[in-house]
């Protein structure tokens, strides 16, 4: 197998960890004022993502350096392509970190409010803007010899934003379950609640995704060439059916097992559709940037393989003991009594 195809699948599945992951984190602010009734509520929310948090974004810092070593030219013209939703992205990253912190530097109801508003907008833009961005990666973009014909409202395009959407109820859904196992009392309950809520609107998004995708993208053309793909969609509406089927029941691991399921296979779903294209050109097939004519030299992509083989599964495995440290369920009364928390 050629180190381009093998960077292609590790890309592939470094953004969807970091979206498997950080989703949740997402999600939680998302659905924070819903859940959360008093400030020890709201609280709890924020200790339940506390201690992962910015692990998570490793995650994103290891997907975007990846991108940036294996295929630089992919990684340059996509940052300057998709600049202002780039930046409003890290901007966004920036005020959610902060806001985190900062919550608890005051006492006063006004500081601690402007700091929660902040922490749910911050998750938001992030949620929504990704999903554009990769919308408009399968859709792909309108670029040529002379470059790039389009600007940030050209991306918010009806299928960027249908996408955008599509992530931002995945992750909203996501955070809802992550939280039903993360605590106990009321805040469990209303997060059950409302991920099962929730569900209804994420299935018809995914349906209208998959119904939109057939006319506004060529995703498809690679599964109708290799049938044996279609295992991948198959397994993302599977999930998906079963994180609604397990959220009815209030088997809450389960259904976030399952959300975990589907968000990977959606991301898999677009990268399978898109190979061998990185960002394919709408206006001629030519200079689309492929793993092969934007990848980095074959002797950079085997070093790189070898660094992979040795610290990913370092970094999966530092992150299964966090994960299993901070397993314990938490309530409004334990938080109350803790000065450390946030």
């Amino acid at each position: 197998m050629e180190y381009q195809i093998i960077w292609f699948v590790l890309w592939a599945v470094l953004w969807a960890v970091y979206f498997m992951l950080d989703g949740f984190d997402f999600g939680v602010a998302m659905i924070q004022p819903f859940v959360a009734k008093s400030d020890a509520e709201r609280r709890v929310v924020l200790n339940s993502i506390g201690p992962v948090w910015d692990g998570n974004e490793v995650w994103l810092i290891t997907a975007g350096g990846a991108t940036f070593a294996a295929f630089p030219t992919a990684y340059a013209l996509m940052f300057s392509y998709m600049y202002t939703a780039m930046l409003l992205i890290l901007f966004a990253l920036i005020v959610r970190g902060v806001s985190l912190d900062f919550r608890g530097k005051g006492d006063g109801e006004r500081w601690k409010s402007a700091w929660d508003r902040a922490f749910v907008v911050s998750s938001f833009l992030p949620s929504l803007l990704f999903g554009v961005a990769f919308g408009n990666i399968f859709r792909g973009l309108p670029m040529d010899a002379a470059g790039y014909h389009g600007n940030l409202l050209s991306l918010l395009n009806p299928y960027g934003l249908l996408t955008g959407v599509l992530f931002v109820l995945l992750f909203a859904v996501h955070g809802g379950l992550y939280l039903a196992i993360r605590t106990k009392g009321d805040i469990m309950v209303r997060s059950q609640n409302l991920a099962m809520k929730l569900w209804f609107p994420l299935f018809g998004i995914a349906v209208a995704f998959l119904v939109a995708t057939a006319f506004a993208t060529k995703l498809y053309d690679n599964y109708l060439s290799a049938p044996v793909l279609i295992v991948i969609p198959v397994i993302a509406v599977a999930a998906l059916l079963a994180v609604g089927h397990f959220a009815r029941r209030n088997e809450s691991f389960k259904a976030f097992s399952a959300s975990c399921v589907t968000i990977v296979m959606v991301v898999f779903t677009g990268v399978a559709g898109l190979f061998p294209n990185l960002i394919p050109s709408t206006l001629d097939p030519l200079y689309s940037l492929t793993i092969f004519n934007s990848s980095s030299s074959v002797y950079t992509l085997r070093i790189m393989t070898v660094v992979a083989l040795i610290f990913v599964p370092i970094v999966i495995a530092y992150q299964i003991w966090v994960y299993r440290i901070f397993s314990e369920r938490l309530s409004a009364e334990e938080i109350a009594g803790d000065k450390h928390a946030y």
